[in-house]
């Protein structure tokens, strides 16, 4: 009798087994599917506003682009907020933030040439791609490298209220390195919480939102390290 029951708990503990790393797959590919059309968004607004002189004198030129630019930070510390916001609500506030990203980068098409353009987004990618790995591998807790990246963009953050003033280029590498070290870190981190998270005992409609802020944090960390990597070795026009 005992004999029988063994292996029929160990068929379904690897049956349990195999719907959890199924249903974990599905989650981590939601997310990633949704912060790549908040980056195919915003490459190709920014593509368009860029290379229209009406559209980037409208957005870009005048005080009206401090909405422009600010907006995104609204729409971040304000628009996502998965306790109270259904699903719907926050996958608009996304794209919207996404769209707002893209016409912020207009300008980089008529700083930047269209080679160096092309390589920080590869490099940018594959340092994300290989994170990701990283964070969704590793058996180590990130949570102290987590803590340590988020200071780093408190440094970047208030370095840069410095530059305004200073106009240093040597401080503007400085943020572009301090940059890229924070949220690559944040990326690796962000990633082992977004597994850690997952239950399949969840409600739907909560991990639907928890994956929406999830693809929001991927998304700025890939957006500021291409964004930062382009600063630094882009050749200008």
């Amino acid at each position: 009798m005992f004999d029988n029951q063994i292996p029929a708990q160990q068929t379904s503990s690897s049956q349990s087994s195999v719907t959890f790393d199924a249903g974990l797959r599905a989650h981590m590919s939601r997310i990633y599917n949704r912060m790549t059309l908040g980056v195919l968004v915003t490459a190709v607004v920014s593509y368009f506003v860029g290379n229209s002189p009406e559209l980037l004198n409208l957005f870009l030129n005048g005080p009206q682009k401090w909405i422009v630019i600010l907006a995104p930070l609204a729409i971040v510390f304000f628009g996502f907020n998965p306790a109270k916001m259904s699903a719907k609500g926050m996958s608009v506030s996304f794209f919207l933030l996404s769209a707002l990203y893209g016409i912020s980068f207009a300008s980089i098409f008529a700083l930047f040439t269209g080679e160096s353009i092309a390589s920080a987004f590869f490099i940018a990618t594959s340092m994300f791609a290989g994170l990701s790995i990283v964070g969704y591998t590793t058996k180590k807790n990130l949570d102290g490298v987590g803590s340590f990246a988020v200071m780093g963009v408190w440094g970047v953050f208030i370095l840069a209220l410095i530059n305004l003033f200073v106009g240093s280029s040597l401080i503007g590498n400085l943020i572009s390195v301090v940059s890229i070290i924070a949220f690559a870190g944040i990326t690796a981190w962000e990633t082992q919480r977004m597994k850690e998270m997952y239950s399949p005992r969840a409600d739907a409609e909560m991990m639907s939102r928890m994956s929406w802020l999830s693809a929001l944090n991927l998304y700025i960390s890939f957006v500021a390290m291409f964004q930062s990597i382009l600063q630094l070795m882009g050749n200008r026009e």
